[in-house]
């Protein structure tokens, strides 16, 4: 494909909206003109992600993490250069120029990425069809709606059928022009078997990213034998640790309400956007991870969990749990079968025991859908428990709290939960509210968690864990130089006229001197902005500087004048240097005018010393009066 000209990029970057673009990832706040939020590359509880708006910078003090948001954009949706800047230029009515020649995307992996989106799509759209329009999906459609599931949720979510013929995906695909070895690499088939198909007599449903691109399939089997779920193998478009079932429909909902449920599988979520729970979304066959729990906290602020009544889901949830508070997020649990005996009790109080006891012993909300309905479904969500309630409740599930022993264990189950809190002041009176659930000293299940704490500190210390996870990069420290050009690299529309003024021989910090060298290529080759610069920049901490401190505004108040104030020093202080380099010659010069062979010489030098001397003063009084 063509390259995008420069006047595109650069139109690309002038009208985007750094904050608008980074806000659909982070949870940005005005702080006096500094937009702050948590970093989503690294866990941390208090914001130290930044944003300069008028620079288009972002820069995290904790982790480290800085560069342009054009870069931000890069690294979070995985694109390549041209991917990012058409993107952009979508979002923010650019109409793209493209150049003759080649381009990066012709690279074979940005390529093979394009490819796959593409045939995933396809692929989406043709088991699609077949569940809803052919006489062998019917069988899935009507188990799907005998689930309690609407036709319109079918087509939301866009769910198919892979016909039982493991071979029929492989025939249509090559049909269309798909290559052998494409397909074999595609994960959609086996791995020993390239023309039998992963999925085989399964209803299929579309796994989407944030941008609502099929990435990736999950299916579930109707007969024979088998696992009941199945989910595509990991490829370079999915990653099942850090995806979500259903993110891309729920997001809408979850910005506007700050708040997410987190069930365990397709049709529960389903089911939760069938009772108008629209912000409902799913792990990937894997426990709710770290890197999923990152992405909702970019849009969330609280989660509910929603997981199976049995000890399994239990378990889950009490793991889901402590992954929230690690990364942030506030934690709710709501457990469905309780919750529906109270979102029951309204419309049945003349219903029979046995008819409760049914209810309360659904496991899930694909199941409450199915038997009550979704209004039953709907009120269930809304009875909700704290982690930590839930927690305590659970811990004496667990464990015979009547005897001391129990109440030790049932104190260390939560201790975990504890560890994950950052107020000093939350997890004192947590402490104090398990104790007094326990029905035990608060004094002793203080010391019982702090010796917890200690021996765990220890054991880290012994086996050599490190306790310092900073970057090894040594920053570099701020000098005149360094900060003059940094202001200039900002602010480069004054670059041509600092260029008349400075010459790259009058600076000295290695630094500051490849600054100097990227801004001039830059100038060069008529492109402007820290998107084109900062590429240019050979030394990572040169490029860490300009990012870090680009986000503050200390480059951008009345920078003309710090350029010449800059200028006006950098001069200065070298030729301060040279006088002061002239005058230790001159005394040695004195010093050997004793010697007779050197005395013609030595006075002939002096005498050059001395004009350079008094030159060097006229510079430096014009200096000092702005006369430069």
């Amino acid at each position: 494909m063509p390259f995008i000209t420069q006047s595109s990029i650069q139109e690309v970057i002038d009208k985007m909206d750094a904050v608008a673009v980074i806000g659909d990832y982070v949870r940005l706040e005005n702080r006096s003109g500094r937009f702050m939020g948590l970093c989503p590359f690294h866990n941390e509880k208090t914001p130290s992600f930044s944003v300069n708006p008028d620079l288009k910078l972002y820069h995290c003090f904790g982790c480290g993490k800085g560069g342009t948001a054009l870069n931000f954009i890069m690294e979070m949706d995985k694109l390549t250069f041209p991917e990012a800047v058409e993107t952009l230029a979508k979002r923010f009515g650019v109409a793209l120029q493209y150049e003759a020649g080649g381009n990066v995307e012709t690279d074979k992996n940005a390529a093979k990425t394009e490819a796959l989106f593409d045939l995933y799509s396809r692929v989406a759209g043709s088991f699609h069809y077949l569940l809803a329009k052919t006489p062998p999906g019917k069988p899935a459609l009507t188990y799907t709606l005998s689930r309690g599931f609407s036709y319109e949720m079918v087509e939301k979510f866009k769910l198919g059928y892979a016909p039982a013929d493991r071979e029929w995906l492989f025939k249509f695909l090559s049909k269309k022009g798909y290559s052998e070895e494409f397909l074999a690499e595609s994960a959609l088939f086996a791995r020993k078997h390239p023309r039998m198909s992963f999925f085989a007599d399964r209803l299929i449903f579309p796994i989407n990213d944030r941008q609502g691109r099929t990435i990736a399939f999950g299916g579930r089997l109707l007969s024979g034998d088998g696992p009941k779920y199945l989910n595509t193998p990991e490829t370079v478009l999915y990653k099942k640790g850090q995806t979500l079932f259903a993110v891309d429909a729920a997001l809408p909902e979850i910005k506007k309400t700050k708040e997410v449920y987190v069930a365990e599988g397709y049709m529960d979520v389903m089911a939760l956007h069938q009772a108008g729970v629209t912000n409902a979304v799913a792990p990937l066959g894997t426990a709710f991870t770290d890197e999923q729990a990152r992405l909702l906290r970019r849009f969330a602020e609280r989660v509910n969990l929603i997981f199976d009544s049995d000890d399994a889901g239990q378990t889950a949830a009490v793991k889901a749990i402590l992954t929230c508070r690690r990364n942030g997020l506030v934690a709710h649990v709501v457990t469905p079968g309780k919750a529906a005996q109270a979102g029951r009790q309204n419309e049945s109080e003349g219903a029979d025991a046995a008819a409760l006891k049914k209810v309360i012993n659904i496991k899930d909300p694909a199941d409450i859908l199915k038997e009550f309905g979704k209004e039953v479904l709907k009120n269930c969500v809304k009875s909700v428990i704290l982690d930590m309630d839930y927690l305590i409740v659970r811990s004496k599930e667990l464990y015979n709290t009547n005897v001391s022993e129990g109440k030790f264990k049932a104190a260390a189950f939560v201790f975990p939960y504890l560890e994950t809190l950052d107020s000093d002041v939350v997890r004192d009176a947590a402490l104090g509210q398990l104790a007094d659930a326990l029905r035990t000293d608060r004094e002793a299940v203080r010391n019982d968690y702090n010796n917890r704490r200690t021996n765990a500190f220890s054991r880290r210390s012994a086996t050599g864990t490190p306790q310092d996870q900073r970057p090894h990069n040594v920053p570099l420290r701020m000098n005149e130089e360094l900060f003059l050009l940094a202001v200039v690299a900002v602010n480069d529309s004054f670059y041509s006229q600092f260029r008349a003024r400075l010459s790259i021989e009058e600076i000295e910090d290695p630094a500051a001197k490849d600054i100097f060298i990227a801004l001039e290529e830059c100038f060069v080759h008529d492109e402007t902005g820290l998107d084109a610069l900062l590429p240019r920049i050979s030394s990572e901490n040169a490029r860490k500087f300009i990012v870090e401190r680009g986000v503050t505004t200390e480059f951008s108040s009345n920078p003309e004048q710090l350029i010449s104030d800059g200028i006006k020093r950098i001069k200065q202080k070298r030729i301060e240097r040279r006088s002061a380099k002239i005058v230790t010659e001159l005394r040695l010069i004195e010093g050997n005018q004793n010697k007779d062979e050197n005395t013609y010489r030595s006075a002939a030098l002096d005498d050059e010393l001395l004009l350079e001397k008094m030159h060097i003063d006229a510079e430096l009084r014009k200096l000092k009066e702005n006369k430069e």
